[in-house]
Order: structure tokens, then sequence, then C-alpha cells
């Protein structure tokens, strides 16, 4: 029988236990500077968000959150290209466990602070997480890496960008005057260093914030741990999160309502439901891009093939919704 949080007293009864990966607009929201009052206001719409999705009386239990910080990461970076000539710099994977401690803090207390008002008692933690990554993925070795970090730049900023650092700036959108952005390695998760302890935590009912920013980085030399530079993909390791934990759902929160064929093109399609066949197939085909939806679809065929029930795709606003089938993409198994 899993644990739930209902206090001592309440009938119990088994639920769902759900993975959600938030994506960035959950946390800066496009247009926005990033401020830190605009990210708590987001982060604090959000939670009320959840929160309405893990009442006594669900079916669902929220379980995990992770999230990510690619904007964040890459406005630290440049903070620290600011002040260098004051303060050292700090690698890239250090940058990543400040901002899982930053937006983890602010995370765990809206959440707190939201359980508190409808009487919920059930504690919020967030966790340092690392994950394992191979030092010979192929992502540490391309010319122009995957995963963008950062703001966007104009053209002559991308230039003064490109000519002083030793960032790699590439352009991300097809069109517009901001569109190019640094981008760094993106290595494939393998492991989750500190998944026991994040399913102790769960088994004692807690909710759990981990591996955000896809977690730090890190690779196993001469028997111990060191962080590498890189920025994991959140989604990659959302499914690796639901496959440790033995979650019924993946809930993967973004900023579409639903994921779509042959996007941006005169015979785009929005898609309800998929296979697990059919999402390896239109994968295959080049329908999911890299940086973008591939991940998304990548990590919800993962939790499948490890015993996941159905991986969704949804907008931050229906996720309620989508987590009772109202709205989003559902992939499953097998489609009825």
């Amino acid at each position: 029988m899993e644990r739930n949080s209902e206090p001592a007293g309440h009938s119990t009864k088994t639920k769902k236990k759900v993975v959600i990966a938030l994506g960035g607009n959950a946390i800066i929201e496009n247009g926005q500077s990033g401020s830190f009052e605009e990210q708590l206001c987001n982060i604090r719409r959000t939670a009320t968000r959840i929160a309405s999705m893990t009442t006594k009386a669900s079916d669902f239990e929220i379980v995990i959150l992770t999230h990510g910080n690619g904007p964040q990461v890459g406005n630290i970076a440049l903070q620290q290209d600011t002040a260098s000539a004051k303060v050292p710099r700090q690698p890239l994977h250090a940058l990543i466990a400040m901002t899982q401690g930053q937006l983890g803090y602010l995370m765990q207390q809206a959440l707190q602070n939201e359980f508190m008002k409808v009487g919920l008692k059930r504690p919020v933690v967030s966790i340092v997480t690392q994950v394992v990554v191979d030092k010979g993925d192929p992502e540490f070795f391309k010319e122009t890496p995957s995963k963008p970090i950062g703001p966007f730049y104009t053209p002559e900023e991308a230039r003064r960008m490109a000519e002083n650092s030793q960032y790699i700036i590439t352009k991300v959108k097809p069109s517009g005057r901001r569109v190019w952005r640094r981008v760094v390695p993106s290595p494939t998760p393998l492991r989750i260093v500190e998944s026991r302890v994040i399913t102790k935590l769960v088994e004692d009912g807690c909710l759990v914030i981990a591996s955000g920013g896809g977690g730090i980085p890190v690779t196993l030399d001469g028997g111990g741990y060191i962080g590498v530079d890189g920025v994991i993909d959140k989604d990659l390791v959302a499914g690796l999160l639901g496959k440790s934990i033995g979650a019924s759902i993946l809930l993967i929160l973004t900023d579409i309502d639903k994921v779509k064929l042959n996007f941006g093109k005169p015979n785009e399609v929005a898609i309800s439901e998929l296979s697990l066949e059919e999402a390896k197939r239109y994968l295959m085909d080049g329908q999911f891009l890299e940086g973008s939806m591939g991940p998304k679809i990548k990590s919800s065929i993962g939790f499948l093939e490890t015993g996941g029930e159905v991986a969704i795709i949804a907008s931050i606003d229906n996720a309620n919704a989508a987590l009772h089938g109202e709205a989003g993409t559902r992939i499953v198994s097998t489609r009825v």
C-alpha cells in the first residue's frame, strides 16, 4: 500500500503517483526579464495549480516535481562575466547547483503556503540532485551543442558575445531579431545519485522537488563523482525520476496545449493521444525537434517502457484537466 499524506485517523486509499516536469514558463514567462519578483509571482501561481491537483479527495498524488533552469543558469553566468575582474567565475555545474537551491527554495515555500491554506499536512522538501552522465557522451564533443541557456540576442549582440567570450552562440529560432542564444552540451542522463533518498522521502509522504535544471551532471572519476559542465534536459530526467519511485503518470507541463505533427506547416495537426509505437515512429521520422518536443517524447517513451502507465504533455494552464484526460496529449502503451 502506498503511503499518503493524510493525517492519522482519515481513511487511506491507494493513489496514482505523479511526477511533474515543469517547463520554463512556469518560472519565467515570455517577454519577462526574470526578476526575482516575476519569478516568485509565477511560481506562486504554479504552486496554486499543483495544490489544486493534490487534494485529499484526489485519486492522484503529486510526489515529485522537477523543473528547468536554462534562463536562470545563463543569467548567473552573465552576472559572473560582468564581475569577473573582482569575483572568480564558478563552473557551469556549480551554477546549476545554485539554481537548484534558489528555485527549490521558492517552489518549496510556495507549495508549503498553498498546502497550509487548504489544510493539507504535507511535507515539501527540495534536494540538491546529482545525475550521472557518460564523460564520453557525444554532446561533449559537438562543434555546436544542443542546449540553449540564458537570454536571446540580436545578431549584433550575438557577434559581440562570441568575440568577447568562449561561449558558443547559435541561432535557435527561425525568424525575428532576438533569435541567437548561448548553447552548451546536454548529455544523456544515466542515473540519479540521490534516487534512494528521494524514494525514501516519497515513501514518507513528502512532495519532493528534485533534479532541478535536469540535475547537476557528474561523472565517475577514480571511484568518486566529479562535476562536469553541461545542462541535462529536465524532461529526460523526469522519466528517470518516475521510474525510480514507480510512478504511474509522467506529466510534462510546457507552453503548448497538445503535441503537434507537421509543426509550423500548413498541414499541422494537434494530437490528443499516441500509442507507444506511434510515438516511436514519429520520433524516428523527425517529427519532434531536439531541444524542443524531442526530449519530451523520448522521456515519455522511456517512462512507458519501464512500467509507467501514461505520459501526458500539456500546458500548465490545463494541467488539472490533462491529468483527468480532458486536455493535452496522452501517450499510452496501447491505444484502445
